[in-house]
């Protein structure tokens, strides 16, 4: 048995992965949702100069809360009630001049939007004034309270969990998800409960083991920094990383400070990555950043906790993601991604196998909690879920029916067309 397991400490992501020869861990399965009558546009966000996809994109309908993203190919699908005919939606991209266009203007096939790079640069005016990167950094850790949400929220998401061999998908597991998204003042952590869920695995193909990902859309959530910052960097342990400033941006028409931050310790795994503050506000808006695990050894420890004789299992790359969203000028978390690729080196074996695990969650909806309490039931899930085994679903292609979903990119549609092809075959 082998067990991947990455435990919760101060500067360290929940992300925990399960390696098993054997079994099925069991967790909750699919509900219901609630019909709604919606019209569904799709389409693809390009860069207007070269005309290549735009991944991670974000697509909003002006007045709502309702939104969804692109996928790794540019594509997306936004479904939008049908009540809701002269709205507007505002597509935006860091590094891009966003747009705003009439919903009308969309198809339900095939609509493409392009995208202008932004060539405008901050001025040396606008530049945090007494240079000092890290100072920028303490200001927005302080500014917490102040500029991100402060109300408990019911968030509607979508997450995505993929294994691959290779190439390969081996697994695909697909949820909407209820966030109860605590404020952000709150030191009281998030609860998930699952709406809708389906998953598949080929056994096969993972050599016989079944590969499981623990944790689930909790990987994901435990990304917002704003909310959770003792998992990368606390206010208080600022000293232990670096600090310095790189070209600024915009998105939205903001414009942002990029920070580059590296943590000085290289004697284990570290930290080390970009965070974009909104200049104005001193507000977190995105983060991208990545675990150095070159020291194999330290990197196995983190993440490694069983493993059968024999067998070596290693990280070799680790990236994390993180998207905040602005409404009425408060910030939340609107999209996270997690991303692991780790080495499998078995004994008297001339080739590895090599794997990569990809979680990521879009928040689509969010409302106000106006009861504030929240009222646990078997559909919430804990922070050691792994995420069940289940065909349903794929054999029906209105599965999600009115909920936005990131669009499967081509790899993922191919895998649930053959499981379909199978589950077709036996019946």
């Amino acid at each position: 048995m082998i067990t991947i397991n990455k435990p919760l400490r101060i500067k360290q992501i929940f992300w925990v992965i399960l390696l098993v020869l054997q079994g099925i861990t069991p967790c909750l399965s699919a509900t219901t949702s609630i019909k709604v009558h919606f019209i569904e546009y799709k389409g693809k966000v390009v860069d207007s100069r070269n005309g290549s996809p735009i991944a991670s994109a974000y697509l909003a309908v002006v007045g709502t809360n309702i939104s969804t993203i692109t996928n790794n190919d540019g594509e997306f699908s936004l479904k939008v009630p049908d009540d809701i005919t002269n709205a507007m939606v505002t597509i935006s991209y860091l590094g891009y001049q966003s747009k705003t266009l009439p919903l009308d203007s969309f198809k339900n096939e095939n609509t493409l939007i392009e995208l202008a790079e932004t060539v405008e640069e901050l001025s040396e005016i606008s530049i945090f004034s007494s240079k000092d990167a890290k100072g920028l950094i303490e200001i927005m850790l302080k500014k917490r309270n102040e500029n991100y949400m402060n109300e408990q929220t019911q968030m509607t998401a979508f997450y995505r969990e993929t294994i691959k061999k290779g190439r390969r998908n081996v697994s695909l597991s697909e949820a909407v998800v209820k966030i109860y998204k605590q404020p952000y003042s709150s030191s009281k952590r998030d609860d998930i409960a699952i709406i809708k869920a389906r998953k598949k695995t080929d056994y096969e193909r993972l050599d016989t083991l079944a590969l499981k990902l623990r944790g689930g859309p909790f990987n994901t959530i435990y990304l917002d920094v704003m909310k959770y910052p003792e998992f990368l960097f606390k206010p208080d342990e600022l000293d232990i990383y670096e600090f310095s400033f790189d070209n600024p941006t915009k998105i939205n028409n903001r414009y942002l400070y990029v920070v580059d931050f590296s943590e000085k310790d290289h004697s284990s795994p570290w930290y080390y990555g970009k965070l974009f503050v909104d200049a104005e506000t001193h507000t977190l808006v995105k983060a991208t950043y990545k675990l150095n695990v070159d020291n194999r050894n330290a990197a196995s420890n983190l993440f490694v906790k069983k493993k059968p004789a024999g067998a070596r299992v290693y990280p070799v790359n680790v990236d994390y993601k993180i998207d905040y969203r602005e409404r009425n000028g408060k910030w939340f978390y609107g999209y996270g991604n997690a991303q692991l690729e780790f080495v499998v080196n078995w004994k008297n074996k001339l080739f590895n196998s090599r794997y990569t695990i990809n979680g990521e969650m879009a928040v689509t909806d969010w409302e106000i909690d106006l009861e504030g309490k929240t009222k646990k039931d078997k559909t919430f899930i804990s922070p050691s879920v792994v995420m069940v085994d289940d065909v349903s679903g794929f054999s029906d292609t209105d599965f999600w029916g009115d909920t936005n979903i990131i669009e499967p990119e081509k790899s993922i549609q191919n895998a649930i067309e053959k499981i379909q092809r199978q589950l077709e075959k036996e019946k």
